[in-house]
This record gives C-alpha cells, sequence and structure tokens, in this order.
C-alpha cells in the first residue's frame, strides 16, 4: 500500500487519476492550504470501524505462553536493570 499527498487543487482537476489510484491500492491525503482534510482510500472489507472500543481499537495479543508475574516480581526485575 501507498500513501500520496494530492493538494485540494490537484484532485479537482485530476480527480479521476487519483481515484485510479485509490482503486489501484493508493491512499491518498488530500490537503487545503498545506492542511489534511480528506483521506482517500481503497474501499474494501477491512474497513475501520467508525468508533473503535479503544484508543488503539481490539488488539490482537498473542499468546506467549510465558508465566503471569505479580506487580511486585515485574518492579524487582525492573530495578535490576537500571543498575
Amino acid at each position: 500500500m501507498y500513501y500520496v499527498e494530492a493538494s485540494a487543487r490537484d484532485f479537482n482537476q485530476h480527480s479521476s487519476r487519483i481515484l485510479a489510484a485509490a482503486e489501484g491500492g493508493e491512499t491518498v491525503t488530500v490537503t487545503k492550504n498545506g492542511r489534511p482534510v480528506a483521506i482517500l482510500r481503497p474501499y474494501g472489507t477491512d474497513d475501520v470501524p467508525a468508533h473503535p472500543t479503544g484508543p488503539m481499537g481490539d488488539l490482537d495479543i498473542p499468546s506467549l505462553g510465558l508465566p503471569d508475574l505479580t506487580d511486585d516480581e515485574i518492579e524487582h526485575t525492573l530495578r535490576g536493570m537500571g543498575s
């Protein structure tokens, strides 16, 4: 996936080419006076939800099979790293 920037003027004059770029997989940020105002991206099933459930959305953290540590064990380990 590629990220491209286009001014509002460019978008107005070359919208067909910019839409073709999005159709080809590129994400285009449209700016007005140097300030981002819109993002044009390919349409698909992997759309970002309108309201993520948390600051970073849902996270899928794999299990590493490590033992659970208590806060005291973590603090003790971190103190040893600062020596």
